[in-house]
């Protein structure tokens, strides 16, 4: 299995203490194996059949926003716990700018949410935003400026979820998405315009 990196970063710590304690008590070393699993099973990296044409999705999950910002769309998705963490590249792209903007870290799905700590990713022709949200404290860019890339590729990863927005290339309109707020995406591989 595939794994986002910097996941073991998170798993070793509960792995290792789940060994002596499998010894001195035996209920809370299952426990810290379990959760060291958890995090590993978390931070899966599945690949996905990219489609040859169209916006994909930059995360696995349910579009959460749906609007016009300044005559461009944006489309949002909110990843819960179960869905996979990293994000793709909705479109083809030259990377401008990888800028990180500390913030609150209120729930992902709430309005408050437009205040949380983020990093936004413009590219030539769309820009992404990675938020974090409550419990998601680290939000893992894997590009950098002067990067090309390609749709579906992947682009960074939020440890322990939350939500990406993408902001449409200004040829877009609201007429050409083509998912509804509620839908279930799936990164790289859901055309959403």
């Amino acid at each position: 299995m595939r794994l986002a990196p910097g996941a073991r970063r998170y798993a070793v710590p509960p792995l290792a203490l789940a060994v002596p304690l499998l010894f001195v008590f035996a209920p809370a070393g299952l426990a810290c194996a379990a959760l060291g699993c958890f995090v590993l099973w978390f931070h899966r990296d599945p690949d996905r059949d990219v489609p040859e044409s169209g916006v994909v999705a930059p995360a696995d999950g349910r579009v959460s926003v749906l609007r016009v910002e300044d005559g461009r769309v944006r489309v949002g998705v909110f990843m819960n716990v179960t869905d996979v963490h990293v994000n793709r590249a909705p479109l083809d792209g030259v990377v401008a700018s990888v800028d990180h903007r500390p913030g609150a870290h209120r729930p992902a799905f709430s309005k408050e949410s437009e205040r949380n700590e983020r990093v936004r990713i413009t590219t030539d022709g769309y820009e992404l935003d990675l938020i974090a949200g409550a419990f998601a404290r680290r939000v893992h860019p894997a590009v950098e400026p002067g990067d090309t890339v390609a749709r579906g590729e992947r682009v960074g990863h939020i440890s322990f979820g939350s939500r990406v927005d993408v902001l449409l290339p200004p040829e877009y309109d609201a007429t050409d998405v083509a998912v509804a707020v509620g839908d279930r995406v799936t990164a790289g591989e859901t055309v959403i315009a």
